[in-house]
């Protein structure tokens, strides 16, 4: 493995030891020396090759730790319909696309925001008229609620007298199906999609690689998606990849909550792996999304007379939870509304408390059936909640206090800010409220939520520094109040997202022993006006010291 030594830029280390330095020194994939130029020379041997910054910018490299990598992949590949701001325009494009489709396959994509429509969700019968027959199926932004054709229904067995299923709900207007599927409806029609095959999947995961590392990315964390055996098929393919000798980037892959059993069953623990593919936590649903109107508020949402839905009620949850605890896996929970933030910080230190109080009584932890006993406070990573949107003040400390990572993606709060102060009304204060969660002691790791929003992490570095669009709109942020500093939304993409996936002592910083992971930037982030920080991408990615991305 090459040394290498690079000089003349400004080196971020995020080391409170060593904030900046000219130099740094790189030795089997690892640094071995940060500081001046002298001090770097000096310490490194005469073989070890220069690279000069130019006066270019260095920071630790990033991670997303929340992206449907596989998802948003293959979607690269199929209808996007994010930004388009008129109805028409969305149906025309998806009549071009299916024109371009060979007979019998699917139309497959998604992006569409019904909030940029008036409001007015999309219909069945508006596709039917130019896709009758070619079954559709277009997920909304969010994947929480999905836009079918009555092709799509037709093979589902979908129709005005279908019972909604569990956790889910076929959207109806004077007790007629629309095509709109929320939540667990969804998969009623999904399980009529032929599956893409393992070619096409690694294919367009290796494309989607190159992507990530434009933006100077070494890491992501991959929740299971929405669909039964999503995980599975995702640590499949990463592994695929890994045994190919293609898996260029650090992978944090969660389990589902559907084979939570099976995991306990064989004693699989999060943390097991390496610094290339670990096991995460399991993932679990308490709610649904703010778009949809299925994020579980406490109060009823602004001119709605419903309050969202519980997409695992509080029993299950809890014992859920109580189970992956007590078996050594940490729990990686979605919730959006504050009551469902609110259930979830409940169930974990419900758990937390039973475990400690067995623990007391009889030497160890309760054990999940088949399962070995494991001590309080034995997790290797961190609980974590994904997405954390919306958070009543009074459980904002309640993070910190529970050790639970607030996992959040920072660009849906300029992405959403117009649906959020609809539906949310004033409560839209306390809504993606970064500052207050690192104030009261909570680590923050972000991500892009990706396919949900694009992959770019500079664009939500951005949102979490100016709560505006890349616009400029609106003039002075949105609830700039809950704004952070570029030190701490960087920590996010980096100490926060190693600390999530265990891995604090390796990565994150640049300090000397941690890998060699970073990014040579095309513009000084803590140079350059907040305002601009959306433009910055990476002219050189480094992982492990080895160089595998440079702008061309």
């Amino acid at each position: 493995m090459p040394s290498s030594i690079l000089y003349n830029g400004t080196i971020y280390t995020l080391d409170p030891a060593l904030p900046r330095a000219q130099a740094l020194g790189i030795r089997d994939g690892r640094v071995v020396v940060v500081g001046s130029e002298g001090k770097v020379q000096a310490a490194m041997d005469s073989r070890a090759e220069p690279i000069n910054l130019r006066g270019r910018a260095v920071v630790p490299a990033l991670t997303d730790a929340h992206v449907h990598f596989v998802g948003y992949a293959l979607g690269r590949h199929e209808l996007r319909l994010e930004g388009v701001s008129d109805y028409e325009l969305a149906l025309q494009r998806a009549a071009e696309a299916s024109a371009a489709l060979p007979n019998g396959a699917w139309l497959l994509g998604g992006g569409w925001d019904h909030s940029l429509w008036g409001g007015h969700w999309p219909r069945a019968a508006d596709l039917d008229a130019i896709i009758p027959e070619r079954p559709v199926l277009l997920l909304r932004k969010d994947g929480h609620s999905a836009w079918a054709n009555s092709r799509a229904l037709q093979l589902a067995d979908i129709d005005d007298s279908t019972p909604d299923p569990a956790g889910g709900t076929i959207q109806r207007e004077k007790q007629q199906a629309t095509g709109i599927l929320l939540e667990n409806a969804i998969d009623l029609v999904r399980a009529h999609i032929p599956p893409a095959t393992l070619a096409e999947r690694l294919h367009a995961l290796r494309a989607a690689t190159v992507e990530a590392h434009s933006y100077g990315m070494a890491g992501i964390h991959i929740p299971p998606g929405l669909t039964a055996g999503d995980g599975a098929h995702v640590l499949r393919d990463i592994q695929a990849l890994r045994e190919s000798g293609n898996l260029g980037l650090r992978c944090l892959v969660h389990i589902g909550l559907d084979t939570l059993d099976d995991a306990l069953r064989i004693g699989l623990r999060s943390g097991l792996g390496d610094r290339w593919l670990r096991i995460g936590g399991v993932k679990m649903f308490a709610d649904g999304s703010l778009g949809s109107e299925t994020a579980e508020m406490l109060v009823h949402y602004e001119g709605r007379r419903h309050f969202g839905v519980a997409t695992m009620e509080t029993d299950a949850l809890n014992e859920a939870v109580e189970r992956a605890l007590a078996g050594g896996i940490a729990v990686t929970i979605h919730a959006i509304g504050d009551a469902a933030n609110r259930r979830v910080l409940d169930a974990i230190e419900r758990a937390t408390q039973l475990q400690a109080a067995h623990a007391e009584q009889t030497g160890h932890a309760t054990p999940p059936p088949n399962a070995q006993p494991l001590a309080p406070g034995a997790l290797a990573l961190p609980n974590r909640i994904e997405h954390c949107q919306i958070v009543h003040p009074h459980d904002v400390p309640r993070f910190a206090q529970l050790g639970v990572v607030a996992s959040m993606q920072p660009i849906h709060a300029t992405a959403d800010m117009e649906i959020a102060d609809r539906l949310w009304g004033e409560r839209s204060a306390h809504s993606y409220p970064w500052r207050a969660l690192h104030a009261a002691g909570a680590t923050l790791a972000f991500g892009s939520d990706a396919p949900v929003e694009s992959l770019n992490p500079w664009l939500s570095i951005h949102a979490a520094v100016t709560r505006q669009r890349v616009n400029g709109t609106p003039a002075g942020g949105w609830y700039p109040e809950q704004c952070i500093g570029l030190d701490d939304a960087l920590r996010g993409f980096t100490i926060g997202a190693a600390i999530a996936a265990g891995a604090r002592h390796e990565q994150g910083t640049l300090a000397p022993g941690m890998l060699a992971d970073l990014a040579v930037l095309s513009a000084d982030p803590f140079a350059i006006h907040p305002t601009e920080l959306h433009a910055v991408n990476a002219e050189l990615t480094m992982i492990e010291g080895e160089i595998v991305w440079i702008r061309p």
